[in-house]
């Protein structure tokens, strides 16, 4: 599956400004989150209901696409309309004031305005495998130091300057600024040989190492070898463009070789609006790479190196992209020990035997191909969208998580996948053998 690549824009301008997050913790709160395809997903509760929020530097406003059935009684609401990234121009949704936002045990916003835009289309849950009802972005931000741990998946929102000082002092401080409500930072992008200075989006909400936008970069020409794919999926409607690599990126003392990068095409991003001198953005493909420190008050981002920095780039090279299509009962072989006498011929000895039977049934995740790129290995070997994955390697899907379905397709050139595929109740196998299409040729 390629990784989902969330860019979520929101152009609705705002006249009001919301006092923010607060936690009641004297120094420090801790929040727990899901790493899944390089996004982080945090817990929201928003008026007494728990859900689960994408967290995005990339986005405004707090967004809520989904209720996955759940009855939520929002405050004061009023319509009004959204654009974004993608092929059309304006969606309609809804403004609620007012509401209590509740972000792990004790991050919290009594007055928080929610935008809600219940669209099946926009949800992506499918893609990442757990139920995701919303995106939160620059009010989980603005008022605190906030560190995010990709080792250990917590995030630490200080609330006491002495405690963070301690902290920040084994970090690589880098100024950024705040435009739109959102991150931005200048890095050094070279596509073969020359360094050019970039201002970049920090983008929590991209999977991706990079973005660039090649109709703002003057005399930019595509690296080879570049392939036209689907790089995600924004307000409006699927996006489109090339992907391939550079030669390095440049954050201060810290470099990265041969980066994968996606450069969505110009009808993709003729509805942005971007802000003055942006060449792209920088996504969590960098970012997991590092403890990473927001400091909005202050406007810097601190970075320190994590076990993450030295490994490589690594692409999806089936060409597969796999959703899931929600759960289904299967049986589960269980063998239970039941007490069962036995003599010797003797007539003496009592042996007790386990017997097995075929009695859990478990709710375990469906699986299917969503796209499968035009001549990538999936292509080649015959595999096709809406194919039902049975198993992978001889080991079923259903036991399996969206985020091990997709290192299985990040392995090195040359490695064999056997897949089992169901197409018109007829089971079929197939071998393919991953080839990066995108190795960096300077």
């Amino acid at each position: 599956m390629k990784f989902l690549k969330i860019i979520f824009i929101l152009f609705y301008t705002l006249s009001f400004s919301q006092k923010g997050f607060e936690t009641s913790n004297q120094n420090k709160t801790v929040i727990p989150f899901k790493l899944i395809n390089n996004l982080i997903f945090v817990p929201v509760n928003i008026n007494g209901v728990d859900l689960t929020f994408l967290l995005d530097s990339g986005v405004n406003e707090t967004i809520l696409f989904s209720l996955d059935r759940k009855e939520i009684n929002f405050n004061d609401i009023e319509k009004i309309k959204f654009s974004g990234l993608g092929e059309s121009i304006d969606i309609e949704g809804l403004k609620s004031e007012n509401n209590i936002v509740t972000i792990g045990k004790n991050y919290k916003d009594s007055k928080h305005t929610v935008f809600i835009i219940l669209d099946e289309s926009i949800n992506f849950s499918s893609h990442v495998g757990i139920p995701v009802n919303g995106i939160i972005g620059y009010h989980f931000f603005k008022n605190h130091q906030i560190e995010i741990n990709y080792t250990s998946k917590k995030i630490t929102v200080f609330n006491d300057e002495k405690t963070f000082n301690n902290q920040q002092k084994r970090f690589t401080a880098f100024p950024i600024t705040i435009e739109g409500n959102k991150p931005y930072i200048l890095a050094d992008v070279e596509m073969t040989d020359q360094k050019v200075s970039s201002k970049m989006l920090i983008d929590l909400g991209n999977s991706d190492a990079i973005w660039l936008f090649p109709k703002l970069i003057e005399n930019f020409e595509y690296n080879r070898p570049n392939i036209d794919d689907y790089l995600g999926r924004g307000f409006n409607g699927d996006i489109f463009g090339k992907r391939s690599r550079i030669h390095r990126l440049y954050l201060g003392k810290f470099t990265f070789e041969k980066p994968l990068t996606a450069m969505p095409d110009e009808f993709s991003i003729q509805h942005l609006n971007l802000v003055p001198n942006r060449k792209g953005s920088i996504g969590n493909e960098i970012l997991r790479r590092f403890t990473v420190i927001f400091d909005y008050p202050s406007q810097r981002i601190l970075l320190k190196k994590n076990k993450n920095y030295y490994l490589p780039f690594l692409f999806n090279s089936s060409g597969l992209d796999i959703q899931q299509d929600g759960m289904t009962w299967e049986k589960d072989l269980v063998t239970v020990a039941t007490r069962r006498s036995t003599r010797t011929p003797d007539g003496q000895q009592i042996i007790e035997q386990p017997e097995k039977f075929h009695y859990n049934f478990v709710l375990k995740p469906k699986f299917s191909v969503a796209g499968c790129r035009k001549d990538s290995p999936c292509f080649v070997a015959g595999i096709r969208k809406n194919d039902q994955l049975i198993s992978i390697n001889k080991k079923t899907v259903g036991d399996m998580t969206m985020q091990k379905i997709n290192d299985y397709f990040k392995e090195d050139d040359g490695t064999k996948i056997h897949l089992e595929i169901e197409r018109n109740d007829q089971v079929l196998n197939f071998i393919i053998t991953l080839e990066d299409p995108i190795p960096y040729e300077k």
